[in-house]
């Protein structure tokens, strides 16, 4: 039997009931269109509401207990895939051959069979919107030669995210005592995926009825989006289910409104409505308070300046991250900012060196400090450059 089929959706009536309790259970007003969330009457093990710009945490509830997550492994999956592709080491057009290991995956999948060949971006559409366990593992394979190498990469990844309460057994979920993580790591993989534009290519597919039609044995598949979000949920375009009877029902949910995007994390929930109406509060109510403020991205020149008996005599320097904070709404202007730079630079400079800072103050409050780094190394001028450069300012001098 199929695992991808169609949602039975209840009626309209009961859906706006279901709003109802929601909101009458996950907010308190306090005053205004305000409201403040009630930790307590949250069903689900662990929760966290994140603004994707600064990755400030608006919201958590048990954000760094440890508890498995399900397919929202599958971010990490993607993640590692998307980074490889732009690498250029793999291309979407790669026929990908599927292994025993992979076709005999249990759970959710595409019903691939051993011998069968399909395209690296159909397995990826397989992994980000039906959750294919099989196609989760051809990918892993694929890409490092086996599922142990591949796991090895995403341990490694982890680390560098800082998700230092996670540990991944294997690339698709599946339960296993030792594969674990937290709200907090999924909400940080989940912001990492997010800077990646072709993800949201596949996560926005609602169903696809002749999936791999003419490519695998089995035939076609009935793909059915796993994230019922992304079609029910205003500005909602991703991130990815999970569901074992170990972990409960997992979600980590994205949205995006106008310049302003937030991230939901649910995991542990007792049953998918919870895990839908407790993401979906959680977002309502970011979107009710707060607006991010987006100023520059990541390595976005900031200024140039000059350089004092350098092999070059001028440098860039850009922000080391992305300059982005969040505000409540209604205070969108208050705020000012200041570029903390020297007037010139000395070399040598390493590409990455902190030369300066950008400020960002809501009165007296800093709200936003970045460094700004150099983006490239600068060396010291070889004493017939420094001559030259004298002789041509000689010449040049009253021009």
């Amino acid at each position: 039997m199929m695992n991808f089929t169609v949602k039975t959706f209840r009626p309209l009536v009961a859906n706006l009931l279901i709003l109802l309790i929601v909101f009458s259970v996950c907010f308190i007003p306090v005053g205004g269109n305000v409201y403040a969330l009630k930790e307590m009457e949250f069903k689900s093990k662990a929760a966290l509401l994140m603004d994707f710009g600064s990755a400030e945490i608006i919201y958590s509830l048990n954000e760094h207990e440890k508890l498995f997550p399900a397919s929202t492994t599958k971010i990490m999956t993607l993640l590692l895939t998307l980074e490889a592709l732009q690498r250029g080491e793999i291309s979407l057009q790669d026929e990908v051959p599927i292994t025993h290991n992979a076709a005999a995956m249990g759970g959710s999948q595409l019903f691939l069979s051993q011998g069968d060949v399909v395209d690296m971006e159909s397995l990826l559409i397989g992994v980000a919107v039906g959750s294919g366990n099989d196609a989760a593992v051809a990918v892993a394979e694929y890409i490092a030669g086996s599922e142990r190498a591949f796991v090895d990469m995403m341990n490694r990844r982890a680390l560098e995210l800082n998700m230092h309460s996670t540990n991944f057994i294997n690339p698709t979920g599946l339960h296993h005592g030792e594969h674990y993580s937290t709200a907090y790591d999924i909400a940080l993989l989940g912001r990492e995926l997010l800077n990646h534009n072709l993800f949201f290519r596949w996560s926005t597919i609602w169903m696809d009825e002749n999936f791999l039609e003419g490519q695998i044995r089995s035939g076609r598949v009935f793909l059915s989006n796993t994230n019922r979000m992304v079609r029910f949920y205003r500005g909602c375009d991703g991130i990815k289910t999970g569901y074992t009877r170990e972990a409960g029902q997992c979600i980590a949910a994205t949205a995006q409104r106008d310049e302003t995007r937030f991230i939901a994390v649910v995991l542990g929930a007792p049953d998918s409505d919870t895990r839908y109406n407790e993401a979906a509060a959680l977002l309502d109510y970011a979107f009710a308070n707060f607006i991010s403020v987006s100023l520059k991205d990541k390595n976005e020149i900031i200024a140039s300046l000059p350089v004092e008996k350098g092999n070059i005599t001028k440098v860039s320097v850009v922000a080391a991250e992305k300059i982005s904070f969040m505000l409540k709404k209604g205070e969108e202007t208050s705020y000012s900012t200041e570029v903390i730079l020297p007037r010139s630079l000395h070399p040598p400079l390493t590409r990455g060196e902190v030369v300066g800072r950008f400020v960002v103050s809501q009165g007296d409050e800093i709200i936003k400090e970045v460094d700004l780094v150099v983006a490239q190394d600068v060396e010291n001028a070889s004493f017939p450059l420094l001559l030259r450069r004298y002789f041509d300012a000689w010449l040049n001098f009253g021009r």
